[in-house]
């Protein structure tokens, strides 16, 4: 299983696309994290010197998307969404599901052209609204060509089974470190992002160690679907919950 990893300054990739193994244990020594006990998240900040961004970073995610933050731009800029390439495969690493994707799919905003790696799933939510938690959210994860990394997050509201998570539930390894052959069109992938692509704005970190900051996320104001059974099946596999506690704000503000 390959790694993209990139160091810019402190900007450590490695733990957003992961490799094969047990829970976290890479190739490249990576500390044993978790989301229960005594590697669960509010210890990953002592797991390891190069986690302490987890416990002393001011613009962590998470977060709560509250309206009292928010400022009201005259118009955001839209997102390019450019997925014009299938996935090729899903992988069971014991933090997630991740679907691995062809090289080829991108979303531009900014004036530069992030490159989709992968995308993954957290339940319930890690993001919130108004203090309201969803079943289910995507994390697409994107890389500029000078290591830039940009997240569009998807929340997922109870509804009818979904079509697109149908198709990679089929294929989710049960055991920790395995990966499984996907065909899913790049239609498919689309069908996960709602219609309407509009979004709340801010800058955050990776949820996951070593929780390194600027990272620019999107979240879509509006849901997709996920079924009540379509979840439970995700967490039979993943055998626990898997997202982050939400952060301080702090002093930032959310784009709108």
């Amino acid at each position: 299983m390959r790694f993209f990893e990139v160091v810019i300054g402190t900007l450590f990739f490695s733990s957003l696309v992961f490799a094969s193994g047990h829970t976290e244990h890479s190739s490249h020594g990576s500390t044993h994290w978790g989301y229960t006990g005594h590697t669960g998240p509010g210890n990953w900040g002592d797991l390891s010197p190069k986690y302490q961004m987890c416990k002393l970073g001011s613009s962590q995610s998470p977060i709560d998307i509250r309206y009292d933050d928010i400022v009201k731009t005259r118009a955001l800029e839209e997102i390019n969404f450019s997925y014009n390439r299938g996935a090729k495969s899903v992988i069971n690493n014991g933090h997630t599901i991740q679907v691995n994707v062809e090289e080829g799919n991108s979303i531009s905003i900014d004036g530069i052209r992030f490159e989709l790696k992968q995308f993954h799933f957290h339940t319930p939510s890690e993001n919130e609204i108004q203090g309201k938690s969803f079943p289910l959210e995507a994390h697409f994860v994107h890389i500029s060509s000078d290591g830039k990394i940009a997240v569009v997050a998807v929340l997922f509201e109870e509804g009818r089974h979904n079509a697109t998570l149908k198709k990679i539930w089929r294929k989710m390894p049960y055991r920790v470190g395995d990966t499984e052959d996907l065909e899913l069109s790049s239609s498919y992938i689309n069908m996960l992002l709602p219609r309407d692509k509009s979004y709340y704005r801010f800058s955050g970190s990776l949820t996951t160690p070593p929780c390194s900051e600027g990272v620019r996320w999107f979240v879509l104001k509006h849901y997709s679907k996920v079924s009540e059974q379509q979840v439970d099946d995700f967490l039979n596999i993943m055998h626990h919950e898997n997202n982050r506690p939400i952060q301080p704000i702090n002093a930032r503000k959310i784009m709108n």
